[in-house]
Order: structure tokens, then C-alpha cells, then sequence
């Protein structure tokens, strides 16, 4: 079912990084990444159905972190749209931290539900943004440093992510939401044109992958 906006309506982004992009340090509070695009798009094409757009994500949340501001985040503001993008963190990279540990996929499954089961009783209507992870090997920031990243740890990250993109899909259908299949996207992307067009460490997309998710967040809404 496509996503409806109507004149009026709230439409919220939250997650990590990747959605945060720097929010705190914008004018309009929605950071410089793919929100800022997909609102600077809709009121190019709609100038007659403004729009409240809003961003809470959070560099380096975990769907736990989410879980423990949920209420006063999102619920509270009691959005009529909520696009979620979170899982990155979740991945085994996280283990390069000394204060991470690997969440086991039945954890993150559990957790991802109980954050979409107040909104799917509200009426919220969902999007639900995959997880990604683009083939590229070099420098990640992770225990607040860079850490050089081998073709193992890469293999290894896809061997714990791809289990949680699976319950990211699992979910969608379970709750009715929308999803945007950023994983397979990117993959596609990446091999007509190089996945460092489209994130600089396989984690964070470049402008090019922001402006991808952007339109193709944009697809999913009516």
C-alpha cells in the first residue's frame, strides 16, 4: 500500500548516522543527508501540501537506544509518517568498540517490533529503510577512531547483517509498512558504477547515496 501525505501531515525520520547527518548543526533540524532532500523535493513538487518534517535519529543508536527515547522522540510528537533507518549499529562492526558487543538477530527482531507496534495501533502509516552494507574495504570510524577494515571483517559484517535485513522484511510485512530495499538498491547501484559513488566506507552513503535513497523514499509516497 503507497504511502499517503495530505496537506498538514507530520512525517518523521529517525535512526542513526545515516538519517542524523549532522541535524543539530542545520538550520531547519534535518541534518544534511537524504530527510533534507526528500523535504526539499516534496515542496518542489507540492507546493500546494506543505508539510511538518522531522528528524530524531541519532549517530551510533542501536534499535535498543531507540527503544529507550521512542516515547518522547516519536510517539510524542505523534507523527502521521514514521521512516525508520536503523540496523548499522546493530552489525558486528560494533564489536571494534570495546563498549559493543554482536546483537543477536532475535534481540533486534524483538526490539525493531515493539518499536512499530505503538505506531501500527495509532495508524501510523510506516516506511521501513533496510540496512545496507556496500563492498568497500578501508577506514570505518568505530570507538571514536578510524579502523582499517579488511575483505574479513566485511564478509563477517554481511554474514551478521544480512539475518537482521531479513527481519527488516519480515516486519514490513507484519506491520503493513512500506520498505525501501536500500541493501539490494545499493548493490545494484554499485555494480554499474563502483560502491565508493555511493558511500565513502560502505556504512555512510556520499551525497549520490543520499540523493538515492531520497528518490527512492519518494517512489514509496503518494
Amino acid at each position: 500500500m503507497t504511502i499517503t501525505v495530505r496537506p498538514g501531515s507530520t512525517v518523521m525520520f529517525t535512526g542513526d548516522s545515516i538519517t542524523d547527518c549532522q541535524r543539530l548543526e542545520s538550520e531547519d533540524g534535518l541534518g544534511f543527508g537524504y530527510p533534507l532532500r526528500i523535504a526539499g523535493e516534496w515542496g518542489l513538487r507540492h507546493p500546494d501540501r506543505p508539510v511538518t518534517w522531522l528528524n530524531t535519529g541519532v549517530g551510533g543508536h542501536r534499535v535498543s537506544d531507540l527503544e529507550a527515547r521512542w516515547q518522547s522522540d516519536v510517539l510524542d510528537a505523534r507523527p502521521d509518517v514514521v521512516s525508520i533507518l536503523v540496523g548499522a549499529n546493530d552489525m558486528g562492526w560494533h564489536t571494534l568498540d570495546p563498549q559493543g558487543r554482536v546483537i543477536p538477530v532475535e534481540e533486534f527482531d524483538a526490539g525493531y517490533g515493539r518499536l512499530l507496534a505503538p505506531l501500527a495501533d495509532a495508524g501510523t502509516q510506516l516506511i521501513l529503510v533496510e540496512p545496507f552494507l556496500l563492498p568497500i574495504h578501508g577506514v570505518v570510524e568505530a570507538g571514536g577512531g578510524g579502523v582499517l577494515i579488511g575483505e574479513k571483517e566485511r564478509t563477517q559484517w554481511r554474514t551478521d547483517l544480512d539475518p537482521k535485513i531479513q527481519a527488516v522484511r519480515r516486519l514490513a510485512r507484519e506491520y503493513g509498512a512500506q520498505l525501501l530495499a536500500a541493501d539490494g538498491m545499493f548493490a545494484e547501484l554499485a555494480a554499474t558504477s563502483g560502491p565508493e559513488h555511493w558511500s565513502a566506507d560502505g556504512i555512510h552513503p556520499t551525497p549520490a547515496g543520499h540523493a538515492a535513497l531520497a528518490a527512492a523514499w519518494l517512489r514509496l509516497v503518494a
